[in-house]
């Protein structure tokens, strides 16, 4: 009688973000107005245009990042960095559409966002046209570090994030640990390229000034269109909430500041027991997100 082999079935690899615990995750986000209130943030009009003007900065945005950091790609020889890079490709492609879906539902409820997504895509391609990569990669560095800072203030702040109705809660939740998960991608992506440290300090100052007139602008179009912008009581509330001595933003200029430092590095903020926290809470087997985790239904970039 012939000996029968028993053949275990190959398993497969996972993907390498996966295996750089960057994984990304395509969640079932329902952004109807019947789940998402016209004022998602405290029930109020300043403090929601201020988000939704960041958010309409994210689509486009996030695709310049993952085309600033996939340029580089090929001259990278660290095989941990090039498995960070395709996890960071993977988030932030799944970022760019989860929030053109919200953008979307918002131009619905009448704040035009496309408009400000149109112009963000148009200020992106002048850039693009008129600098070098290496400022592009630069400038992706300084708005990640912009994004981790800000992301691991709303980890932190259970206030803060309690402000934001269920969905765009578990939006900004499930986008804060992601940016956290990939916070040293495109800083490591600049350094291992030849990036120096006066170009990447000084260049983080016109990017800040460049950010924050287009936040003020856009947040003016929104709030104007929504007949909100001369009730100057409500919006210099929430101007100090926001920017005051100590607002959600102001307080986190030190982390900010670091930036400056010629040794610093991203992983100097360290946020993995915040993580592991997070990633239990919403991707663990009782997780508030787990069920909402959905197969990709098309490749995504790489």
């Amino acid at each position: 009688m012939s000996a029968i082999t028993s053949i275990e079935p190959t398993k497969a690899k996972p993907a390498a973000g996966v295996q750089a615990k960057i994984p990304p995750r395509r969640i079932d986000f329902d952004f109807s107005a019947d789940r998402v209130p016209r004022y998602y943030v405290d029930g109020n009009p300043f403090k929601t245009t201020f988000v939704t003007a960041l958010s309409s900065l994210f689509p486009e945005g996030e695709f310049f990042f993952v085309e600033a950091v996939r340029h580089y790609r090929n001259r990278i020889t660290d095989p941990v960095l090039k498995a960070q890079i395709s996890g960071f490709i993977g988030q932030e492609a799944l970022h760019s559409l989860a929030h053109k879906a919200f953008n979307d539902a918002a131009t619905v409820q009448g704040f035009q966002v496309d408009k400000l997504d149109r112009d963000v895509g148009f200020l992106l391609r002048q850039v693009k046209r008129f600098t070098p990569p290496i400022v592009h990669l630069a400038a992706t560095a300084c708005l990640e570090h912009y994004t981790a800072v800000f992301t691991e203030m709303l980890l932190k702040d259970e206030e803060v994030i309690n402000t934001f109705s269920p969905e765009i809660r578990n939006l900004y939740l499930w986008h804060s640990v992601e940016e956290n998960e990939h916070k040293t991608v495109a800083f490591d992506v600049y350094e291992a390229v030849g990036g120096g440290y006066l170009l990447r300090a000084s260049f983080m100052i016109p990017t800040t000034i460049v950010f924050f007139a287009v936040i003020f602008w856009f947040q003016a179009r929104l709030l104007a269109k929504d007949g909100q912008l001369f009730k100057v009581r409500q919006n210099l509330k929430g101007f100090n909430y926001i920017f005051g001595r100590k607002g959600v933003l102001s307080s986190l200029i030190p982390q900010y500041l670091d930036w400056f430092k010629p040794n610093f590095h991203p992983s100097h903020h360290d946020t993995d027991a915040l993580l592991a926290t997070w990633q239990e809470k919403l991707f663990g087997e009782d997780g508030l997100l787990t069920a909402k985790i959905m197969t990709p239904s098309k490749k995504l970039p790489h």
